[in-house]
């Protein structure tokens, strides 16, 4: 297996609480990599870790075998990774179109764009039939659909999504994760998934790490996660 992202040891604070105290992971290049675990375990942490938002204080993280030391979330983003947050954090003012462009912001190929542009909008029909709505009179669904799709605009090597079933109803979280699958088969685009749901992000990810206080208690390929008792009862709450 080729890695595209591999982090050693990492750690990283906000002020006098250590949010991760020793995260080590790996994610091959094309997998779908679900990081799982309670609230305040260090999972989204992780994720702004990687895209630059919390410089970690120690450890290493390598994209595609390069440092990612000293960058600036700008010039990751530049690399080949994309952050889609918790919460969406969509252009509420701005229409679904203007929100896919700004995800497209680093990138000056107008044709790639327009391709692009129209990938999304078939990948998602909703936002299709919504071109010219603001994304504040969007539904929960479509706003996350419009943040994902922002995100795929950066035409990334590895996505990185927060949560993205939060608060989304079975069916849409379905045509979510569907869409997400789709997308890492014909683009052949590495994704990390931050979830809640463990059952959703085992049953659609290739591997998966659950973290426990800052660092990672138990990793293994989901179709074991999802049979490992203790993983079960311990650590993801299915029952």
């Amino acid at each position: 297996m080729s890695l595209l992202l591999e982090l050693s040891a990492v750690e990283a604070s906000y002020g006098v609480i250590r949010a991760l105290q020793g995260v080590s992971l790996e994610v091959g290049d094309g997998d779908m990599v679900a990081l799982l675990g309670a609230n305040g375990a260090g999972k989204s942490t992780t994720l702004r870790s990687i895209s630059g938002m919390v410089p970690p204080t120690s450890g290493q993280i390598l994209f595609d075998g390069k440092s990612l030391a000293g960058l600036t979330p700008n010039e990751i983003v530049k690399l080949g990774i994309a952050h889609v947050p918790e919460g969406r954090k969509i252009f509420k003012d701005l229409t679904v179109s203007e929100n896919l462009r700004m995800g497209a912001y680093s990138r000056s190929d107008k044709t790639g764009i327009i391709e692009d542009t129209d990938m999304v909008l078939n990948l998602f029909p909703r936002l299709k039939e919504r071109e010219g709505q603001l994304g504040g009179s969007l539904s929960g669904g479509e706003q996350q659909m419009l943040a994902i799709g922002r995100g795929l605009m950066a035409r990334p090597r590895l996505l990185l999504l927060d949560e993205p079933s939060l608060g989304l109803a079975p069916i849409i979280i379905a045509d979510i994760f569907t869409t997400l699958k789709a997308v890492n088969a014909e683009r052949r685009m590495t994704m990390l998934i931050v979830e809640q749901n463990a059952n959703v992000a085992l049953k659609n990810c290739h591997f998966g790490y659950v973290l426990r206080v800052g660092k990672v208690a138990v990793s293994g390929e989901s179709e074991k996660l999802r049979t490992n008792r203790e993983v079960v009862e311990s650590y993801l709450g299915v029952h």
